[in-house]
Order: C-alpha cells, then sequence, then structure tokens
C-alpha cells in the first residue's frame, strides 16, 4: 500500500486503505461479540453440557440452547433434527414410504454449524486412524463412512448431535460416551 513505485492511483490506494480500516474495525466487533458469547457460554449450564458432545464447541452450543428454548416442547430428537433439516425429506403415499435427500428446510445456521463440527469430528477420527493404522469396529462412524461417501456421514452425525442435544436438554442430563438407554454402558 505505501509503496511509492506501485502503478496504483493514489485514490485506489486511499480507497483500499478505507476498506482496510473498515475490515480492521469488523473484525474487532467479531472479537468483542466471540468474547460476549463465550461469556454467556460459560454461565450457562445446559451450554457447558451440549458442549461436551464431540462437534459441539462454545458457538454452537449457545446457539442451540438459544434457539431451542425449552427441549421439552418438542416431542423427541427427531422433530428437532427434522427443525433444522437434518432428515430426509419424505414423499409418500398408499404405504410406500420414498425418502428423498436431506430436505435443508430448516434453520441454516444452526444446521450449517452442527455440519461443520461433525465434518471436524470425521476429519479428526480419519487422522486418527489413519495414526494408528486400525479401524475401530465398535464406532458406527467408521463403518458408515466405509459404506458411504464421506457427505452422508457428516450429515448422519450433525443428526445424531441435533437429537443427543434434544436428549440432554429434555432431560436435564450431561453427555456420555457410552450412554445406553436400557442402563448398561455400549
Amino acid at each position: 500500500m505505501e509503496e511509492t513505485s506501485n502503478e496504483l492511483p493514489a485514490t485506489f490506494r486511499q480507497l483500499v486503505g478505507r476498506l482496510l480500516d473498515h475490515l480492521k474495525e469488523l473484525d474487532r466487533q467479531v472479537g468483542e461479540v466471540e468474547f460476549q458469547i463465550q461469556q454467556w457460554h460459560r454461565d450457562c449450564t445446559a451450554s457447558r453440557q451440549l458442549a461436551e458432545i464431540p462437534g459441539i464447541g462454545p458457538i454452537t452450543a449457545t446457539a442451540l440452547v438459544a434457539s431451542i428454548g425449552d427441549a421439552k416442547s418438542f416431542e423427541n430428537g427427531r422433530q428437532v433434527a427434522a427443525w433444522l433439516g437434518l432428515v430426509p425429506k419424505q414423499h409418500s403415499s398408499g404405504g410406500k414410504a420414498t425418502l428423498l435427500g436431506i430436505s435443508k428446510r430448516g434453520d441454516t445456521y444452526l444446521r450449517t454449524l452442527l455440519i461443520h463440527g461433525a465434518r471436524a469430528v470425521l476429519f479428526a477420527m480419519q487422522r486418527k486412524t489413519q495414526k494408528e493404522g486400525k479401524v475401530s469396529q465398535d464406532n458406527w462412524l467408521q463403518r458408515l463412512q466405509q459404506r458411504r461417501c464421506v457427505n452422508i456421514a457428516v450429515v448422519a452425525l450433525a443428526n445424531k448431535n441435533a437429537r443427543i442435544a434434544w436428549a440432554l436438554l429434555a432431560h436435564d442430563r450431561t453427555y456420555q460416551v457410552d450412554y445406553s438407554p436400557d442402563g448398561q454402558s455400549a
């Protein structure tokens, strides 16, 4: 910007300088908002509980708690997943169920956060598998990824995380890796 040897007109350099100043101000404001979100996350028990789920961090957890509100207003986890647009679109007639692609009809922001978190979990799992050189047979995500493409596995994990988030909020529980509904470890 400051080089006089470049052939950019002075007016253009001023314009780019103003845009750079504006970008710096926006970056500062984003930092302030992220700090406020982190503070709220630390003060909110439900948000901290959700952040224990792999693929859900403070920003996703606070967004879920703020958007879902009272989780008991949803009948089950599938309703939350459908509300977020993480379930297949259904076109059924005459007793024949036809499931199409993911509906994407829900909350775009939350769905995107959940999918990005699931993608991070999947890639971390792949790096760990490559490092160790073995595949765990009890990991449903690894088995799913072997059968289907990466994007399907990512959306399936995002769907599962949305359902887990509903269960934790609706039943006021903490996340357990080996949780089983019948009381036995998985």
